[in-house]
């Protein structure tokens, strides 16, 4: 996620968008593809067009909360400020909030490691690419502890240069392709009449990690202009324009990629693809742009998400060493990060690890949804609206969770397991709160 460090002048829109855009574009888009074509082949941009409206749906919880509140704190402040009276409610959505994003952060290390090393003879040594994944998560850590300024300088650049590297990746593979439009969507009547619909809403929901970040625009409250008409605009406008790039980059693979590669090399399907059409250099472009898109997504969630984690110890939800900062920087909280990551990285597959950030973040957001439900008359919410988001992210959780069921119900009981630790942690810290 891209980092919401203090700024000299006020974030105008522009900014904001740039922020959340950063959050989103990171590695969820490389990973999806492969996972998402496998599964409904060439519907995977519908599938992503109504993940980006179920992001929607948790936006719009988001966007009152964040105007009503005004506080930087964003999912947590927001959650604990509406059930003041709960200590299970805050000591819960804290720490489902900061797995989810030890999640994200795992997933986007081990994408950068499925591209770095997929031109090597090591491409589909999964040891290795756990390894590469800890290295980088390594890397980055030790940039945060470093300096917050020279890992802010290296976040701009990174977040600019790939959105830049992406979209000539997308254009490139669509004029270079041998698929025609019309044979396209000759390919996407034939896949929708062997995927159902029920197919094509689990991977909707799958890919709703890919959209996971707008709310780093929310953390900038207190540093941009007209927060109540920026944060609405900046946050939907971002989510309309990420659901385009990935669609674009889809449209890209489909049409240059054979869907049987895009599947055999699902996690790095991408640059798999782009040497065949295009030789060393479109293999070379796009490893390059997975490895500026997961650096800066690495990056940036090591800054934020230590810091709330700082907080929420601070607060006694969490081990109070947690809390305990260098100057400004909460060294413990971004090792501890690090090293939970890594831990990740080496028991869970790249499916467990999307699965469980995807589950986590609807389920926040669900929980979000609801919050907003209680106060809906404060934060001036459509009653409707607020319902249908309840009812999309709800239906969006219980979808993965029936595909875990019907096709790995061994890694489905892994997750229950996650959140079964996840919710005794909570109850144990909010009991010694009270």
């Amino acid at each position: 996620m891209t980092q919401h460090r203090k700024r000299n002048k006020n974030l105008g829109l522009l900014e904001l968008i740039a922020i959340a855009l950063g959050g989103m574009v990171g590695g969820g888009i490389f990973t999806i593809l492969g996972i998402s074509v496998s599964m409904i082949g060439n519907l995977t941009p519908i599938a992503i067009t109504i993940g980006g409206f179920i992001a929607s749906l948790a936006a719009y919880s988001y966007v009152k909360l964040g105007i009503y509140y005004k506080d930087e704190g964003a999912t947590y402040s927001f959650y604990k400020r509406t059930y003041p009276h709960s200590h299970f409610s805050a000591s819960a959505i804290g720490w489902f909030i900061i797995f989810g994003y030890i999640s994200t952060l795992a997933l986007y290390a081990y994408t950068f490691s499925s591209y770095a090393i997929s031109s090597t003879s090591f491409a589909n040594n999964i040891w290795i690419r756990k390894g590469v994944a800890i290295g980088v998560i390594a890397l980055f850590t030790l940039i945060n502890l470093w300096s917050v300024n020279g890992m802010g300088k290296i976040e701009d650049l990174m977040v600019y240069t790939k959105l830049i590297v992406l979209s000539i990746i997308s254009f490139v593979l669509i004029q270079n392709g041998t698929t025609s439009f019309g044979t396209f969507v000759e390919n996407m009547a034939l896949d929708a009449g062997r995927s159902s619909v029920f197919s094509i809403l689990i991977v909707s929901s799958l890919t709703f990690v890919a959209y996971e970040g707008f709310q780093l625009v929310i953390n900038a409250v207190n540093e941009m202009t007209e927060p109540e008409k920026n944060i609405p605009r900046a946050i939907y406008s971002a989510i309309l324009l990420a659901v385009l790039i990935y669609v674009i980059i889809a449209m890209g693979a489909l049409f240059a990629i054979p869907t049987e590669q895009i599947i055999k090399n699902q996690e790095y399907a991408l640059a798999a693809g782009a040497g065949k059409v295009l030789g060393k250099l479109g293999t070379d472009l796009v490893i390059v742009g997975a490895i500026l898109a997961t650096s800066s997504a690495i990056s940036g969630t090591v800054f934020g998400s230590s810091r709330q984690m700082a907080v929420i110890a601070k607060d006694g939800f969490f081990p109070h060493w947690l809390s305990i900062r260098k100057k400004t920087s909460p060294h413990n909280a971004i090792l501890a990060m690090a090293v939970m990551a890594s831990l990740l990285v080496v028991v869970g597959g790249l499916e467990l690890i999307l699965e469980f950030g995807s589950i986590t973040f609807l389920l926040v957001s669900l929980l979000m949804a609801i919050a907003n439900y209680k106060i809906r008359d404060k934060t001036n919410s459509s009653k409707s609206l607020t319902v249908l988001s309840i009812v999309g992210l709800g239906l969006g959780g219980i979808l993965i969770l029936y595909y875990e069921l019907t096709n790995k119900w061994e890694q489905m009981l892994a997750i229950i397991f996650l959140y079964l630790i996840l919710a005794l942690g909570a109850w144990i810290y909010a009991k010694r709160k009270e």
